[in-house]
């Protein structure tokens, strides 16, 4: 049912029945509404606390833990889309909270400009990515977080604050990932760059040819990562690199395209996982197939257009960030753990690096890290894989990333993240009364 509550003028619907997109969490609302504007944020705010009701902005719901989740009032910010601002000169640009990173990526494009780095999925919100620690692949390049300049923020009492390294340091500090525990991010100014080309090569490859040169290709590439596909000895990489100024395009022909990043990597891959959730002893010979199935290919094209990847086969994941130096060991013991065990995996694992940050909850924080993401098809059952995963993980002093599968609680983020306590102390100053806790945030964060 659709109505207006006492004068909230954003459209507001009651006792709504809410998922994820990846399946792995639902709730029941008490009530959504999609505000227009700032203002509306903080009428919405204040509404809640009046009655009680604990509040969560939302945005494509792209996260797989319930960082996002609530039993209160849910803030839709799909209305609060745009670029308001793009200071060139800076290398900056201010954007409303809820734009689409597909919808952003465009518009920064019409004016000649981008984001440095991406992750392969571009179907978040930006406050979504950088509340949760989108990151995307480059030992010289960070997360998206770190490029944030500065923010605007509506507290628990429903005060606008205007946060940057000079005003409300801490604040700032804090909410560049502040997974929305310490109120609802209206605006952000992010970093941005002069429209790029990137060259990307593909090609399948041996793990263990991989693993022995990962140093030597994260170095040598601008973004490196490759996809490990279980069951098998077989990797697809991914080399993507900068091309000097004047460098013409050449995209992928359309025919290409649409065989592998439409019929092999979505709707035949889909057809493929339902057969190893029915069959899973076929899954090895799928797999086997899979990781053959697509062929080198190389071309030059727009940054973010080489960044993202079309994901149209849901899933869940886990995914870790180890130091650097890492990165063999871990994916050699979930190898042995795979191989030892009778759960066949049908979706390939995926390894990245990143650069070192000063983001106070960032995976990357103070060290060089590596990334390693494990995925499951949304229709089979977890298993034991996840927490084989996390197991070894921890041996490895592994941070898990926000917004995706893990059971770490506060007691051990607090020895990973060294600034953990710095970021709690301002959750405490600005939402003592925890107007936007949840069941996740009790969890990592203390109540």
């Amino acid at each position: 049912m659709a109505d207006s509550v006492g004068g909230v003028t954003g459209r507001v619907v009651r006792s709504v029945e809410w998922s994820n997109w990846g399946g792995t969490e639902s709730a029941k609302l008490a009530r959504v509404a999609t505000p227009r504007n700032e203002a509306e944020v903080v009428d919405e705010i204040r509404r809640a606390a009046a009655r009680g009701l604990r509040v969560k902005a939302i945005g494509a719901g792209h996260s797989f833990t319930g960082v996002a989740v609530t039993d209160g009032v849910q803030l839709r910010l799909g209305a609060l889309t745009g670029v308001m601002s793009i200071d060139s000169t800076r290398g900056e640009a201010t954007v409303r909270a809820g734009t689409p990173l597909h919808v952003l990526n465009e518009e920064l494009a019409a004016f000649g400009c981008a984001l440095p780095n991406l992750g392969d999925i571009d179907r978040q919100s930006l406050a979504g990515a950088i509340g949760t620690g989108t990151h995307g692949t480059g030992l010289r390049l960070t997360g998206l977080s770190a490029g944030v300049r500065a923010l605007r923020i509506v507290l628990a009492d429903g005060s606008v604050v205007e946060c940057s390294p000079r005003h409300e340091p801490d604040l700032f500090q804090a909410a560049r990932l502040g997974l929305g525990a310490l109120g609802v991010v209206t605006e952000i100014t992010v970093a941005v760059v002069p429209a790029f080309l990137l060259h990307a090569v593909e090609r399948p490859e041996s793990l263990g040819d991989v693993l022995a040169h990962a140093d030597v290709s994260a170095e040598a590439n601008d973004h490196f990562e490759f996809y490990w596909f279980p069951h098998t000895g077989r990797v697809l990489t991914k080399r993507n690199n900068r091309v000097p100024e004047g460098t013409a395009s050449r995209p992928l022909p359309a025919w290409r395209e649409k065989l592998d990043d439409d019929l092999l990597s979505n709707r035949f891959f889909e057809l493929t996982n339902r057969v190893a959730t029915r069959l899973p002893r076929t899954t090895g010979a799928i797999n086997a197939v899979a990781s053959r199935a697509l062929s080198e290919r190389q071309f030059t094209d727009s940054s973010h257009k080489v960044f993202v990847t079309a994901r149209e086969v849901r899933f869940m994941e886990s995914e870790w960030a180890f130091p650097r130096a890492s990165l063999s060991d871990v994916l050699l013991e979930l190898r042995q753990w795979v191989d030892t065990h009778d759960e066949r995996i049908s979706f390939p694992i995926e390894c990245r690096v990143a650069a070192a940050d000063d983001v106070w909850l960032s995976t990357a924080y103070e060290r060089q890290s590596c990334y390693i993401a494990i995925h499951k098809y949304h229709r089979q059952q977890r298993g034991a894989y996840f927490d084989a995963f996390e197991s070894i993980a921890v041996n490895h002093g592994g941070r898990p990333h926000w917004g995706k599968i893990h059971t770490r609680d506060a007691d051990y983020l607090r020895g990973v993240y060294p600034r953990f306590d710095d970021f709690v102390a301002v959750r405490d100053r600005v939402d003592p009364e925890r107007r936007f806790a949840n069941p996740y945030l009790d969890r990592v964060l203390g109540a």
